[in-house]
């Protein structure tokens, strides 16, 4: 079950975190793996694990918010079967301590940088015979989390993004959905902990943790686990949709 052999996937910000650990199962299930990724290093990382395990990964440095630099780097891979929206970055403010720098710097990336991958990905999509998007969307999207303004904004355009993208390519057999995590552990939880709280980073981890109802954060492993179920033909009847996978915030913090 869940095999992706045969299947051409091209994952953004694929070098740390949810976006590695997306690109190592995806190249375990047999996938070919692009990671679109601005940190090289990193990116070689990624592609280290994968290819231990006899899998193939690629590795394309590209500014996601420039459309060229997209566009260049589609036609060079010829070919599209999965396409993951994971790529973004974060930011800390409310409306009015929000720059108009770090306004546009968090649009750019994580909203019209998933629109340039939308762009580019579907005329390869419409000539796949089961073509896939899955977009990285937050619980920020449909909830109120204290001081990220910017970041909210972003998430719920991924969100819109999705609905509006199902719809439109239903006749194409494209599937698009989203995946909405609460907070995961990953070295940028640890890195924004450690400059913004120095010497409070156990209290403020375990805080972090507790605002999950189950008392902790979420792994890479466990979306991974889930981008996984969207992207492979068993989930062939599923489009459309947003998945929380949030340890039961959304429902269960009253």
């Amino acid at each position: 079950m869940f095999s992706l052999k045969g299947k051409t996937a091209i994952i953004t910000g694929g070098g740390s975190g949810i976006g590695k650990a997306i690109s190592v199962l995806f190249a375990r299930q047999g996938a070919k793996v692009h990671i679109i990724e601005l940190n090289e290093a990193a990116a070689l990382e990624t592609i280290h694990e994968i290819e231990q395990n006899q899998g193939l990964a690629y590795h394309h440095s590209c500014d996601v918010s420039k459309q060229t630099e997209v566009l260049n780097i589609f036609d060079q891979i010829g070919c599209a079967d999965i396409l993951v929206n994971n790529a973004g970055i974060a930011h800390i403010g409310k409306a009015d301590t929000t720059s108009e720098e770090d306004f546009d710097r968090v649009f750019d990336v994580n909203v019209k940088g998933a629109y340039n991958m939308l762009f580019a990905a579907i005329p390869f999509l419409k000539k796949s015979k089961s073509p896939v998007i899955l977009n990285m969307a937050s619980i920020a999207a449909v909830v109120g989390i204290t001081d990220r303004f910017a970041y909210s904004m972003s998430k719920g355009a991924i969100y819109a993004m999705t609905m509006s993208v199902a719809r439109d390519y239903l006749t194409d057999g494209i599937r698009c959905n989203s995946i909405s995590p609460a907070r995961v552990h990953t070295p940028f939880v640890d890195g924004f902990i450690s400059k913004n709280y120095a010497g409070q980073e156990d209290e403020v981890f375990d805080k972090l943790s507790k605002s999950q109802p189950v008392g902790r954060m979420g792994k890479p492993e466990e979306v991974a686990a889930l981008a996984l179920y969207l992207c492979a033909e068993e989930s062939g009847f599923i489009t459309g949709n947003d998945y929380p996978i949030d340890g039961g915030f959304i429902k269960l913090n009253n």
